[in-house]
């Protein structure tokens, strides 16, 4: 029987239930969780013409919790050698040897299982299917073929992002329309500009792995260039709803205000380029934080819209 001594004092520390979890929960990228939430909860709104029912709305919040959860630990699980060696990824669990890449891997997967099953019993099969898709595509498509192989690996990439849109609309009316398919095209074109900011202020990081994202491979005034393209876009798809989902003035009027704020931030992201600035100086997390902003802004003006009519 060892010595409780000689076992108090080797330095190992047996981790808390608390830190269990809490590694676990960070497995699953709460903060982009909070994203796709976004997106969903509006288009059930948008869907219902006012207030959905709270059952459908709270079993789809679930099932989507669980299937972004079971994305996202997977793609911890892929890319934890990248991971490791970047600076803004080095204290995620898997780097930090919190959970063991077996056990994220069970996790993940019965997380997807959980989330395909409760869509389908609890909402519908269609909003399950989607889900599942968006989970398939985001593992299989973006981590393990697009994002170390391409510099457009978030432009397609990023369509697994946009099915919370599907989704929601799905959840209440087990068919799909054109009003969730614009919404789609507006995080489509969102998550270039979110994405390669964010990727601009951490270009080292990206290439110390060799993953080509936009900025690792293209000048910053190119970059930039881009950012303004997809922003454009982007603005332009958010007004187009307007028509398609025939909404009042408080949509539209929401829409055009948030796009002129974010053209003007891609702009002066693109002046601070053609300056010569780079890194840090360029301040894309300016345009980065606004983009959470303004998505999240752009879809409770979609859901408002149609209580106020």
């Amino acid at each position: 029987m060892p010595d409780p001594s000689s076992v108090a004092n080797s330095g190992v520390v047996s981790p808390s239930v608390r830190d269990v979890v809490k590694a676990y929960v960070g497995l699953t990228k709460p903060r982009i969780i909070e994203l796709l939430l976004i997106t969903t909860v509006p288009v059930m709104f948008l869907a219902a013409g006012g207030v959905p029912g709270l059952g459908v709305v709270a079993a789809t919040l679930v099932g989507g919790i669980l299937a972004s959860g079971s994305a996202n630990t997977i793609n911890c699980v892929l890319d934890r050698d990248i991971d490791e060696q970047m600076r803004r990824t080095r204290r995620r669990p898997l780097p930090r040897h919190a959970v063991s890449p077996r056990s994220a891997t069970i996790f993940g997967v019965v997380l997807g299982v959980l989330a395909t099953l409760e869509l389908g019993f609890f909402v519908n099969w269609l909003s399950s299917i989607l889900a599942l898709v968006a989970n398939l595509f985001y593992v299989f498509g973006y981590t393990m073929l697009l994002k170390r192989r391409t510099v457009q690996n978030i432009v397609w990439g990023g369509i697994a992002g946009c099915f919370p849109t599907l989704i929601g609309w799905t959840a209440v009316t087990n068919s799909l329309a054109w009003t969730p398919i614009v919404l789609f095209g507006v995080v489509f074109f969102w998550t270039p500009p979110h994405t390669w900011s964010l990727a601009m202020r951490y270009r080292e990081d990206y290439a110390s792995v060799d993953v080509p994202m936009l900025p690792v491979v293209a000048t910053p005034v190119q970059t930039a260039r881009q950012i303004m393209a997809y922003s454009v876009v982007m603005v332009i798809t958010s007004i187009a709803l307007w028509p398609v989902a025939d909404t009042g003035v408080v949509y539209p009027v929401a829409a055009v205000i948030l796009g002129v704020v974010f053209l003007r931030e891609a702009r002066n992201l693109l002046r601070r380029a053609h300056t010569g600035a780079d890194g840090a100086a360029l301040r894309p997390m300016r345009l980065f934080h606004f983009s959470n902003i303004y998505l999240a802004l752009l879809f409770i003006a979609a859901a408002i819209d149609p209580l106020l009519r």
